[in-house]
């Protein structure tokens, strides 16, 4: 399918998605100084879809998504996957204090532990554990995040819905680039990426950034900085177009990342004031992640073949201060390692008849093993836990697209898909005597297995009108598998039940002014049953999944982009989400009627990008951007006794380009607002991770 794309800002915006197809898209090749534009004003000419799944641009797709492409990203300053929860409505992604896990919640629903319940794909291959989702964003084409259940196509763990990831193309980008940065804290950053074409058909790329921040909290205990960071990522991209109808593409990424973490301070509930950081145990979390995949697409006259292969390693160290306070009192250490092998086939029509159709099966396999380690300082104790892990499953799904039924522009599509997955534990354990390194004591050891089975149908309505708008409406159930926790004290702990919803939707997206205004708004009604809810372990020494009763989501998302004039573009969005438990006792409290945790009331965005070229002498192009977001309020616990008011933050950033130079100037959180960024409570205190502040810096890019 082939679509024109005309040079206005209105297509590459929050809610407009013609940018929205695979990373397996064949472009008209373009100029280095338009590859690294940092205007999100980007022409593209002609490009052809070939998407493994979807069969259209996001943008005539019955879903509610926000898609950011390489100008914006750059614009906007985004520099890690958190920072796209700014633009996007009803996303949230909480800075939890380190790598080891990254929270994602859309609409509501999320999972604060464990495996989580919106999903990331990045070129099309699949990441289960959050421990792998906190990236920094280099060498990006773009993000499309994809709000509401996506379990037909895409299966587990897609409860509140998707983000897909493209990294560039070798076949659509040429070139070699040198970035280097600085700014406020010592954040620094150094990247260098080549693309090259070696035959007409096949192209090579190789990219590698380190990033450093010195951090933004000192641990008055040793006065050092409790949050420092180095990361270092690297990929590798083959991609080999052997004919119009067969496309052959390898990708490979190498994530390493060596942080102290977990700023968190006392937190005083009446003033709503962090104090200081002020723990003995340092905090670490060290993380090596290794991801490769081989995907397939072959073209026959009538239908098309696609495959993808995956393989993924991770290995990480946790170390934290599990009481918090100058006092040798406890601390934990984490040892895990994963393994993951993924294969996807689908088979898809192509025609341009009223019906269409889609076939797909998918097959996991996922180890890990898990060591916890406990630390009794002040006993001269420790508990060593060992816990190995394997899950694997198969899942088979189809859609079914019947367009132009009873009139011209209604369709209707029909989704469904079966997931099976099996899942065993075996955990050991013992006390130990920490000067002599006997054992002491031993836990009782247990091997468990659990089985889980489930249909997740999907319906919806579209019509699309002439001027290019559609209406839609539609029904989706999604599903998340139970499983087994790391950290209980009693048996009736160790497992979680699946938790399921049924998501309701209505929404339109439409251009206005001749293309010059695209709006895009979705309401929605999730309701939601055995919702799995972490709550801290009695002791105060971990935490667990527990399934938490019934709860409703309801709200609104609102999105424009609006191209005011020439090169200057407003883009702003609105998400409002009421999630509250509709059903929920722990003991003999009831939390009925209270607001979920972790999910803001209101998100918000308004931004302004202006760009022109040759303004002055000596001078190509000048771009610069405003924006401004704004979050809450977030109840922090079931009680919603402790919570985070609305707050908004102001960033902004001017670049200049010269050639193959550009330098850019940036600042976030302009106005210094002093906010929570992260809140709990364990063992009777209270405790949270303050906001960042106020930053500036300059970065400089090279394109040869």
């Amino acid at each position: 399918m082939k679509i024109r794309l005309y040079s206005t800002a209105l297509l590459t915006a929050i809610t407009q998605t013609v940018f929205a197809t695979s990373h397996n898209t064949v472009y008209n090749e373009k100029t280095e100084t338009d590859r690294d534009s940092i205007s999100w004003n980007i022409r593209l000419d002609e490009l052809i879809i070939m998407s493994p799944k979807e069969r259209k641009d996001l943008s005539l797709t019955p879903v509610a998504a926000s898609v950011m492409n390489t100008g914006m990203i750059k614009s906007k300053n985004f520099t890690g996957i958190k920072n796209i929860s700014a633009v996007v409505p009803n996303l949230f992604m909480p800075d939890y204090g380190s790598r080891l896990t990254s929270p994602v919640y859309i609409r509501g629903i999320g999972s604060k532990i464990n495996s989580p319940s919106v999903g990331l794909y990045i070129d099309d291959m699949p990441y289960f554990e959050k421990s792998a989702f906190d990236f920094n964003l280099n060498e990006i084409e773009r993000i499309e995040v994809l709000r509401g259940p996506q379990g037909t196509l895409y299966g587990r763990n897609t409860m509140g819905g998707l983000i897909k990831v493209y990294t560039r193309s070798p076949l659509k980008y040429q070139g070699t680039s040198v970035s280097l940065g600085t700014g406020s804290y010592l954040t620094s950053n150094v990247g260098v990426s080549h693309y090259n074409k070696l035959t007409d058909a096949l192209g090579v790329s190789l990219s590698a950034n380190y990033n450093y921040s010195d951090g933004y909290n000192t641990n008055y205990f040793n006065n050092s900085k409790a949050d420092k960071i180095h990361a270092l990522d690297s990929r590798l991209r083959l991609e080999w177009m052997k004919s119009p109808k067969l496309h052959i593409g390898v990708n490979s990424a190498i994530d390493y990342t060596d942080q102290n973490g977990y700023p968190y301070a006392p937190y005083d509930e009446k003033t709503g004031k962090t104090g200081n950081v002020n723990y003995n145990s340092k905090g670490i979390y060290k993380r090596l992640v290794s991801t490769s995949g081989v995907s397939v697409s072959s073209k026959k006259d009538n239908f098309e073949l696609n495959s993808q292969t995956s393989f993924q390693y991770l290995d990480d160290e946790q170390g934290i201060d599990q009481d918090f306070t100058p006092k040798a009192i406890y601390n934990a250490n984490q040892y895990q390692k994963q393994h993951m092998v993924s294969e996807e086939l689908n088979i898809k029509s192509r025609n341009d008849s009223w019906y269409k159709w889609l076939f797909g099966a998918f097959g996991f396999w996922q180890g890990i093993d898990n060591t916890v380690t406990l630390n009794y300082l002040n006993k001269n104790k420790k508990s060593e836990k060992f816990y190995d892990q394997s899950t694997y499953g198969i899942a088979f799904y189809h859609q079914s697209e019947l367009n132009d039924i009873l009139t011209k522009g209604l369709s209707l599509t029909l989704g469904l898909r079966y997931d099976l997955e099996r899942t065993t534990m075996d955990y050991k354990g013992h006390m130990k005597n920490t000067e002599s390194n006997d054992i002491t004591s031993q836990f009782e050891p247990f091997s468990s297995k659990l089985k889980f089975g489930q249909l997740t149908p999907k319906i919806s309505l579209m019509y699309e009108f002439s001027s290019t708008g559609i209406v839609y409406a539609s029904v989706s159930k999604g599903y998340k598998t139970g499983g087994f926790n790391t950290s209980f004290e009693t048996e009736e702990q160790r497992t979680f039940k699946p938790e399921y919803s049924w998501n309701y939707e209505i929404g339109a997206k439409h251009p206005f002014m001749d293309k010059r205004i695209m709006a895009e708004v979705a309401l929605f009604y999730i309701d939601w049953k055995n919702q799995q809810i972490s709550q801290p372990l009695p002791s105060g020494k971990g935490s667990l999944l527990t399934n938490a009763g019934h709860s409703v989501s309801k709200g609104v998302e609102v999105s424009l982009l609006w191209n005011i004039y020439k090169n200057l573009t407003f883009n702003t969005s609105y998400g409002f989400t009421d999630a509250k438990f509709k059903e929920y006792r722990k003991g003999n409290i009831s939390y009925s009627g209270n607001y979920l945790p972790f999910v803001p009331n209101h998100t918000f965005n308004a931004g302004l990008n202006y760009s022109v070229a040759s303004p002055f002498k000596g001078v190509d192009r000048v771009n610069m951007n405003l924006d401004f977001t704004g979050n809450g309020r977030i109840h922090w616990k079931e009680d919603n006794v402790a919570s985070q008011p609305f707050y908004g933050l102001l960033n902004a950033k001017v670049g200049v380009s010269k050639g193959a130079f550009t330098v850019s100037a940036w600042a976030r959180n302009i106005t210094a607002t002093q906010y929570t960024a992260f809140y709990f409570e364990t063992g009777g205190k209270k405790l949270a991770q303050k906001g960042k502040p106020f930053m500036a810096g300059v970065d400089i890019s090279i394109n040869l």
